[in-house]
């Protein structure tokens, strides 16, 4: 993938956990590597087929200086934040370097990193108290109030009977495709507080519930950890996930089952 770079971008701020940090600016030098197809750049010689990097650098400047954190960490967030919610960028890696960081050692630089990416992922939703269809519609429209996630298909609304043999109501599910820049576990975090918001009650394992949302697909990642197993581990053996999957993904390949999605049966 193409990229454009910043590199050593100068910018005097307010950023540290220090009383004095607050109030009085010192030196941040930013990099970046802001990545982008400019193939059609190349060809046209057109400024509007690629990014900007001075509109770029305005944007890091402008969250800099109008802003205070305690952390770098934060700092690099939201700058990358920024530049991809404001450009067509696919990935961003920031860099904030603290020359002046109050630390009573020889040094060059303190500074921070965070790699940045717009990222494909699937979703299954599923009610089976109360208003079913209202609830599912309320998870959508809450997930695309959260900075860095936006919804871009949803299946049709099936009825389905309930799995694992605990829950007794009909199920009312879908399929989401969003796009986000959030990390894997930042989505499971937002996730969970959509399905707190909507009445979710954690008691026993697959009872009826207001609201349960899961991650089937991350892009092409494979994740298996104590929080998170994506893909989702059981998906291909249910039907009621892969149904409105297939509507809305068909054609997307499982990195474990190396099979695209209209092909997986049941």
């Amino acid at each position: 993938m193409d990229k454009i770079l910043i590199r050593g971008l100068r910018v005097c701020a307010c950023h540290g956990c220090k009383d004095f940090e607050k109030t009085q600016p010192q030196p941040f030098l930013f990099d970046a590597d802001i990545y982008f197809d400019f193939s059609r750049a190349a060809a046209t010689d057109n400024l509007s087929d690629t990014i900007n990097y001075s509109a770029a650098s305005k944007i890091i400047v402008s969250v800099a200086q109008n802003n205070t954190y305690n952390l770098i960490e934060k700092l690099a967030y939201e700058c990358a934040y920024a530049v991809l919610e404001s450009t067509p960028a696919e990935r961003v890696i920031l860099t904030v370097y603290k020359p002046e960081a109050p630390v009573k050692l020889d040094f060059g630089s303190m500074g921070a990193s965070v790699d940045v990416k717009r990222t494909t992922a699937y979703l299954s939703l599923g009610s089976s108290i109360g208003n079913r269809e209202a609830y599912l519609r309320a998870a959508l429209e809450k997930l695309s109030t959260y900075r860095g996630i936006s919804v871009k298909k949803v299946s049709d609304f099936i009825k389905t009977e309930p799995y694992g043999g605990v829950a007794k109501n009909e199920f009312l599910n879908c399929a989401a495709e969003i796009e986000t820049f959030l990390t894997p576990h930042a989505l499971l975090d937002v996730l969970h507080r959509v399905e707190n918001d909507c009445g979710r009650v954690r008691t026993v394992r697959w009872e009826d519930r207001t609201l349960d949302v899961d991650i089937i697909f991350f892009g092409k990642q494979i994740i298996c950890d104590d929080d998170l197993i994506v893909p989702h581990p059981e998906y291909f053996k249910r039907d009621f996930v892969l149904r409105p999957l297939k509507q809305i993904a068909p054609d997307f390949v499982c990195p474990v089952l190396k099979k695209a999605v209209k092909n997986i049966t049941v």
